[in-house]
């Protein structure tokens, strides 16, 4: 995806990740009193004092790694959320999850990558709590990290066309996508390639 070398662009995708988590871990939030919710080595005992928006900036800024791996990260996050239905996005796991998703993304998508001391740092943790996030992130999965090049476009269009959606100029009459009214969903797609069929998953 040649768009995301624009520094602009970039920009705008850090923005609208943060964004777009920041509602699902609001609305999980409130719903945590109503549905049952595991606590997981993702969960913080108190919430972090720095926002979604400045953590994913400080890891965009330090992790050095390619700009596809943000999306490749956001198609993990979606998958985890999927296969771990209890384990939904919220204030106290938020950006552990954001940090393993994006330095699991580096190191199977790009040939150079730092290892996990140096994502402990950026990420305020310890490398020890780093190695124990990525193997339960890892098992999580499921170890489904490839990500069909079908896959990737899809979601990369999605997220193209929902931060146009974001646009103040845009008519949201002419948006053909519901994915940004409501927080309480994060959009998850039917990765057959055959169909590439988008489902809404509450998490």
């Amino acid at each position: 995806m040649a768009e995301l070398e624009n520094p602009n662009v970039m920009s705008n995708l850090i923005t609208f990740l943060s964004s777009l988590l920041k509602r699902v871990a609001e609305s999980n939030d409130l719903n945590h009193e109503m549905q049952t919710q595991k606590i997981s080595v993702f969960h913080g005992l108190t919430r972090p004092t720095i926002s979604i928006q400045c953590y994913l900036d400080r890891i965009f800024k330090y992790a050095n790694c390619s700009p596809s791996c943000f999306v490749v990260a956001y198609v993990y996050l979606d998958r985890f959320t999927q296969k771990q239905p209890s384990l939904p996005i919220n204030s106290f796991n938020v950006h552990r999850l954001l940090i393993t998703s994006v330095m699991v993304a580096a190191k199977f998508m790009d040939d150079m990558y730092y290892n996990n001391a140096y994502y402990a740092k950026v990420g305020g943790i310890s490398t020890m709590e780093m190695n124990f996030l990525e193997v339960d992130f890892l098992f999580g999965l499921g170890f489904h990290l490839n990500v069909t090049p079908a896959s990737f476009q899809a979601y990369s269009t999605h997220l193209q066309r929902e931060m146009m959606w974001m646009q103040p100029k845009l008519n949201y009459a002419e948006s053909s996508l519901s994915f940004g009214k409501s927080p309480k969903l994060l959009l998850c797609f039917n990765e057959d390639e055959s169909s590439l069929q988008k489902q809404q998953l509450a998490v």
